[in-house]
């Protein structure tokens, strides 16, 4: 198994970092993707990715753009040049768009087109965060040709919305949101996926599933997902397991990482 979306750098896990990875490593989950969110943040992200030899994202999250976010632009930049030649280094993100976070829109408008173009000029997967905003995020995204396509996290939306994201070349990333007993749209979604289009995450700390013991999330619940999608496939777990593993590590070229 593998966590397609944890920031494993947060400081929840700063008290037993150490002891989730090898708990992680005694169930099968042989790495997790940390995606990056700001300036502020990524100097921790990439010792923490360093330290535990996961691949990481570089990006600006919404929740941290400001209205005029060229001087995060410029560091973004900066930060992808000098760390291009890092194997580890497999997406830019977490980018996107945001709803909820209104009062910065026009600010995620221009920082989600520039890491699109940054994307697209680094050969790139990019990984996009989408909330109340699939038809804004459908509309910009035709307008990019993005050679390595990317992952839409956190994915709970119609099937009628996957299938556009799906033709547009992106995977959708499905975490413990599929764990909720009333997820009705997103469980039937699910269910009609095809095996190659979608990837298994957590977003730990955050999506904590319902009823959980510990309000921190944790890769751990990755076979939990695995479980709950093969049963709305009416697939082996095994065979579900295959093809999300598979479809990160051909997403996000982790081949060499994982040898």
């Amino acid at each position: 198994m593998l966590d397609s979306h944890a920031h494993l750098d947060d400081a929840l896990f700063d008290i037993d970092r150490d002891e989730l990875f090898e708990s992680m490593a005694q169930s099968g989950i042989e790495t997790a993707i940390i995606p990056g969110v700001s300036p502020e943040h990524w100097t921790k992200q990439l010792d923490v990715a360093k330290q535990y030899a996961c691949p990481y994202g570089l990006g600006i999250h919404p929740w941290f753009c400001e209205d005029n976010p060229e001087r995060a632009l410029v560091q973004l930049t900066d930060k992808l040049n000098s760390a291009i030649e890092d194997p580890y280094l497999v997406a830019i993100g977490e980018c996107g768009l945001d709803k909820i976070r209104k009062d910065n829109w026009d600010g995620q408008i221009i920082a989600l087109e520039a890491q699109l173009t940054m994307a697209q000029q680094l050969n790139l997967p990019v990984i996009l965060h989408v909330v109340k905003a699939h038809n804004d995020m459908l509309s910009i995204l035709k307008r990019y040709s993005l050679p390595r396509g990317g992952v839409i996290h956190g994915f709970y939306g119609s099937s009628e919305i996957a299938s556009e994201y799906i033709k547009l070349g992106f995977k959708l990333g499905i975490g413990g949101l599929i764990l909720k007993t009333n997820a009705r749209k997103l469980k039937t979604c699910v269910a009609k996926l095809p095996l190659d289009s979608f990837l298994i995450e957590t977003d730990s700390p955050a999506m904590t599933p319902q009823n959980a013991a510990d309000p921190r999330n944790t890769p751990l619940i990755l076979q939990s997902i695995i479980t709950e999608i093969a049963n709305l496939q009416k697939k082996s777990s095994v065979l579900i397991s295959e093809h999300a593993f598979r479809n990160s590590v051909q997403l996000f070229d982790l081949k060499l990482i994982l040898i």
